[in-house]
């Protein structure tokens, strides 16, 4: 069981105080961090494993942003608006609305501040549609890859000279006799405890996929899916938020995925379906429509014969996904499999050949005639396949929960009773986001949108508090 403990003590002594503490050093705590060093504040990041990594490592590290100068370069029109509909269109209108909205129009200035201020070489993914999105608005760097994004924020973090705590593991909340959030306690890998009194808390701790009792509690049917995220998600900032009286909301929206290669466990791009790949499984079979989107493809694949199903791409495909480091990775440890005919593909994933060669058919004539398929995906722009053909062996993910603590237009959190709590804030994986409840709310990047742009809010009003 996750040690995530609140205490109330009469008057909490602290061997350090600081003005603000933000546990969880991923992308949305050094975004916090960062931007409560610009507010005027020094913040300290506290962070459980000795590097900083989080879930935003093992992601594609892509921002959704609309109405960017990088969007601008490459003539793609978009705003906010435009932005909150297509959030709200995939999460079937379910996701709380004022926050739609905030994090729709605070996500370009967060790409612009972390572009000039802090000299993220951001682009924006110009080349391929992701699910959902009426704009190609997914900005990335250079590699495409969580890792480098992580990275370059943690050496922006050091610029700016932010302290940073690591290997301490923070497990409790400590309040006084009236009832105030006073700080918190760290324990290190010796045993040994910290207890560090600050004005301001920030909850940038990611979510609860990695806690099989909370994920057996709100996503029953993923409770022994393979968890490919961060191993910190342990779901402490919702078992404080139980404790605190804090209102929780959507707890059973999550990120799924379905292109894990298996057994190499390595994420390979939907760009391979999106653009005019599709998806088998053992038996050579389609099974779904793939354009819906990756998430409730984790759900979809896991459904199938041993949980597996292929990724079925050309060449042509297999460029465009080679601008992510996780592709180009997959290939290197040969994940793809790469044949000259329909038949000679099928021998090489094992598949049977007269299943695949007529699936190869229907694909060809459905993007021959425009047509929308019996599972409702519209093959109308997709481009034919043409060999060399690829396929690579791939499993279904849970990979982070969606749902989390509610919070308000200052990322304060909410109480479930009515009110605040008005020094305690949270972002990233900690914060519910905007997917609703269900796996198929999740629109591409809705997880770093939550990060980045929640982050950024919580850092600058935590400063605010803490400097009052």
């Amino acid at each position: 069981m996750t040690a995530a403990h609140v205490v109330t003590e009469r008057d909490p002594v602290f061997e350090v105080e600081v003005p603000v503490a933000i546990i969880g050093a991923g992308a949305a705590g050094l975004i916090a961090a960062l931007a409560c060093r610009g507010a005027g504040v020094e913040p300290l990041l506290i962070e459980r494993d000795p590097v900083p990594r989080g879930s935003t490592s093992l992601s594609a590290g892509l921002i959704p942003a609309a109405g960017t100068r990088f969007q601008a370069a490459h003539g793609i029109a978009d705003d906010a608006a435009t932005f909150a509909e297509d959030i709200q269109r995939k999460a079937h209108g379910q996701a709380d609305p004022a926050l739609v909205a905030l994090l729709a129009r605070e996500a370009a200035p967060a790409i612009d501040w972390l572009a000039d201020v802090h000299g993220l070489p951001f682009s924006v993914v110009h080349d391929f549609d992701y699910p959902g999105h009426s704009r190609r608005r997914m900005h990335g760097l250079p590699s495409r890859s969580g890792a480098e994004l992580v990275d370059r924020l943690r050496a922006a973090a050091e610029s700016a000279a932010i302290p940073l705590l690591t290997e301490a593991r923070v497990t409790t909340l400590l309040r006084d006799a009236s009832g105030a959030l006073r700080g918190l306690v760290a324990e290190r890998p010796d045993g040994s405890t910290e207890r560090i009194g600050a004005r301001a808390i920030v909850l940038a701790c990611c979510g609860y996929a990695g806690n099989k009792a909370l994920v057996r509690r709100y996503i029953p049917a993923l409770a022994d899916a393979l968890h490919f995220g961060h191993p910190g998600n342990e779901g402490e900032a919702v078992l404080w938020a139980e404790q605190l009286g804090a209102a929780l909301r959507d707890m059973t929206g999550h990120q799924g995925h379905g292109s894990v290669a298996h057994p190499q466990g390595i994420l390979v791009t939907w760009a391979v379906i999106m653009e005019g790949g599709f998806q088998l499984n053992a038996e050579g079979r389609r099974f779904w429509n793939e354009s819906s989107g990756y998430s409730e493809a984790g759900q979809a694949v896991l459904s199938q014969p041993d949980g597996l199903a292929f990724d079925i791409f050309d060449a042509r495909i297999a460029a465009i996904a080679r601008q992510f480091e996780d592709f180009r990775m997959a290939e290197a440890q040969g994940a793809v499999m790469i044949a000259e005919t329909p038949e000679a593909l099928a021998q090489a994933a094992r598949l049977p050949a007269d299943a695949v060669v007529a699936r190869f058919a229907e694909v060809a004539a459905l993007k021959r005639d425009g047509a929308i398929d019996g599972f409702g995906r519209d093959w109308s722009r997709a481009a034919p396949l043409a060999p060399p053909f690829c396929a690579v062996r791939v499993t279904g993910a849970l990979f982070h929960s969606q749902g989390g603590l509610a919070v308000d237009d200052a990322a304060r959190v909410r109480l479930a009773g009515g009110g605040i709590v008005p020094n305690l804030f949270a972002a990233g994986g900690a914060a519910c986001g905007v997917s609703g409840p269900e796996a198929s709310g999740y629109l591409s990047g809705n997880g770093l949108l939550s990060a980045v742009a929640l982050g950024r809010i919580a850092g600058r009003e935590a400063a605010r508090i803490a400097g009052a």
